[in-house]
């Protein structure tokens, strides 16, 4: 349906404000979306020339721990050979040391032995395997025998108790007098100073 106004009224049209105002407004928020995109990326292009700076820095860094890290590692397997080596001449010093002492002491454990035989008491073989050490001999009384264990054990170089293993007679061997046969067993030990 088609309307037709038959008033011959005229009717003032509306005025349109002016564009310049409108263009005006417009302008300034272009500028000021465009200064915000700006700043955005001034502000995107300064935090990625930081985070370029400071990884060229971390790499120097790790460039520098790496390097210092192979000079350590040389230097602790030179520690580890001179710990090595220490060690070794430490065992060889104990050593030295510990037969310097026992050095004397089979002179010594000869000499308390020889202090030790009674009269009518004579050794015939003397064994020593490690610490242990066995007597064998012979005499004419049994007293000579066990004042012989009595004297060893007196040294302090024979640990307690020093035993008669074997005692034999054997008859008729000595102008008329029985001779005893026997074997002694003793542990050999250093004295206390």
């Amino acid at each position: 349906m088609i309307r037709i106004n038959l008033l011959t009224q005229e009717r003032e049209k509306p005025r349109r404000q002016a564009a310049g105002p409108l263009v005006g407004s417009g302008q300034k928020i272009t500028v000021a979306c465009t200064l915000i995109l700006a700043l955005a990326a001034l502000g995107v292009g300064w935090w990625y020339w930081s985070l370029r700076k400071e990884e060229s820095k971390l790499k120097a860094d790790i460039a520098t721990a790496q390097a210092e890290t192979a000079r350590l590692q040389a230097l602790i397997v030179q520690v580890r050979q001179f710990e090595e080596r220490k060690a070794q001449l430490q065992q060889r010093v104990a050593l030295i040391e510990d037969l310097r002492r026992s050095q004397s002491s089979p002179v010594h454990v000869l000499d308390a032995i020889s202090r030790s035989v009674p009269d009518s008491l004579w050794l015939t073989a003397l064994d020593q395997k490690g610490r242990d050490l066995t007597l064998e001999g012979r005499c004419l009384s049994m007293t000579s025998i066990s004042d012989f264990v009595d004297n060893l054990g007196r040294t302090g170089w024979f640990e307690k108790p020093v035993e008669i293993v074997d005692s034999q007679v054997e008859n008729g061997q000595a102008a008329g007098a029985d001779v005893i046969k026997f074997t002694v067993r003793a542990q050999v030990t250093t004295p206390a100073s």
